[in-house]
């Protein structure tokens, strides 16, 4: 399945600075039943967004309508935890497109980017700049640059690198899944093994 192309993205962002946040918070077990890939929004951090009545936490970030955006701002180790990909799906299913923290867990970070999700891992100080400029004003935004990697405070022009996988990289840019990769060499595919036959 392919998704959306990500080249560059100016948004506002999410503030969520919690550390350790794990696959189960992010879209607990109760909801994995399904197995077509749209829903998972609905249910996101279900726990911390809601009562057991269903009435939505006042003081949960994503129940607050000053902040919004398609950047989620986490603390460090975000996505740690079982291996679940309906985490990453829930997270693009409710519309952010990249998850800014200073540590991922490796197998939610290769998750996300299979959905199409760009995981910006940046150092602590540059994360702490990033909650400080959300916290003077909501309506700050952020440049992520995926073929530079960079990532930008565009009220201070302070910006950082990040890192990323090559070929993960050239799937993001192109919107590629894995299939759709392989798909995209499928006149070369054929002319090896024309070739091959000989």
């Amino acid at each position: 399945m392919a998704y959306d192309k990500f080249t560059l993205l100016r948004s506002t962002a999410v503030p969520m600075p919690i550390e350790n946040v794990d696959t189960d918070q992010i879209i607990p077990a109760r909801f994995l039943k399904a197995t077509q890939r749209k829903g998972f929004g609905d249910n996101l951090f279900r726990d911390w967004r809601y009562n057991s009545d269903n009435t939505p936490k006042a003081d949960f970030v994503l129940n607050n309508p000053l902040y919004s955006g398609r950047i989620l701002v986490g603390g460090r180790n975000f996505g740690s935890g079982s291996s679940r990909e309906h985490a990453a799906w829930a997270i693009y299913d409710y519309g952010f497109r990249c998850v800014v923290s200073s540590f991922f867990a490796d197998i939610f970070r290769n998750n996300a980017i299979n959905v199409g999700i760009l995981p910006v891992q940046v150092s602590e100080a540059f994360l702490d700049k990033i909650f400080k400029a959300i916290e003077a004003d909501p309506r700050n935004e952020f440049e992520i640059n995926l073929p530079q990697q960079t990532i930008t405070i565009l009220s201070t022009g302070e910006s950082e690198t990040f890192p990323i996988n090559g070929y993960k990289k050239n799937n993001l840019v192109n919107g590629y899944d894995d299939i759709d990769y392989l798909q995209s060499m499928k006149d070369e595919i054929a002319s090896f093994a024309a070739k091959s036959l000989y």
